[in-house]
């Protein structure tokens, strides 16, 4: 069976806010992106710490990470040896930020990260705060991410409203148990399921979707929804 993810025992220190900035193949995106975190933490006066996760990445975006490290204040950066997926970025994100609070961001751009300046105050009282984005996709998007919702909430029941980027204090993550092991969303639906049945509580808002820096999307196809939908099957196995 897999181990539950678990948090590091021993921390060097303990940062107000982690984030996690997810990378896999954005040499491209992710300079800016990183910049752009160090700057918002600047305005939020926390101390906090930007870290980078490189997904197994083949185009650069490992060196860029490194460079950063070296040239921004209170990066860090963990590679992975081969692509993970997003289920192993969460997974290595829950397990090596040190934050009391934890967040995640895609390197592509697509969410400013103006919106902690939105969730951070808006945690208080409560153990995690969801954004959600009203998504302008193709029509084909749109499809797929509505088959996707309706049969989450058949399969797992009622779930906070939720799309796009969470904040979540790590002493609550340190409660539950999580044991997704796939590539997709199956841990952080699992996590919201889990939050649901312990009783957190959690509080959605809208936040702001723009277009990716550069580059192109790699997870709004049949292919990463199809994975994501056999991954649910799994969860619900479990749960």
């Amino acid at each position: 069976m897999t181990a539950p993810v678990g948090l590091n025992a021993t921390r060097r220190s303990t940062p107000r806010l982690s984030v996690v900035v997810m990378a896999f193949n954005e040499a491209a995106n992710l300079e800016p992106v990183v910049r752009e975190v160090r700057a918002t933490l600047d305005v939020l006066g926390l101390p906090g710490e930007i870290l980078i996760v490189d997904d197994g990445s083949t185009d650069g975006t490992g060196t860029v990470a490194d460079g950063l490290a070296g040239d921004v204040r209170d990066v860090r950066v963990l590679h992975h040896e081969a692509n993970l997926g997003l289920g192993g970025v969460y997974r290595t994100g829950f397990k090596q930020a040190r934050g009391e609070l934890i967040s995640f961001f895609p390197a592509d751009g697509q969410f400013p990260a103006s919106i902690l300046e939105t969730l951070v105050p808006a945690i208080e009282g409560h153990e995690i705060v969801l954004g959600y984005v009203v998504r302008r996709d193709s029509i084909y998007g749109r499809l797929l991410s509505a088959m996707e919702r309706a049969i989450y909430r058949v399969m797992l029941g009622k779930l906070p409203r939720f799309q796009g980027v969470f904040l979540v204090r790590r002493e609550a993550l340190a409660r539950i148990e999580l044991r997704s092991d796939g590539r997709g969303w199956a841990i952080v639906m699992e996590m919201l399921v889990r939050a649901v049945r312990s009783g957190w509580r959690t509080r959605s808002l809208p936040t702001p979707m723009r277009p990716r820096l550069s580059g192109a999307s790699k997870v709004q196809n049949a292919r990463t929804v199809w994975s994501n939908l056999r991954q649910l099957f799994e969860l619900r196995s479990r749960l």
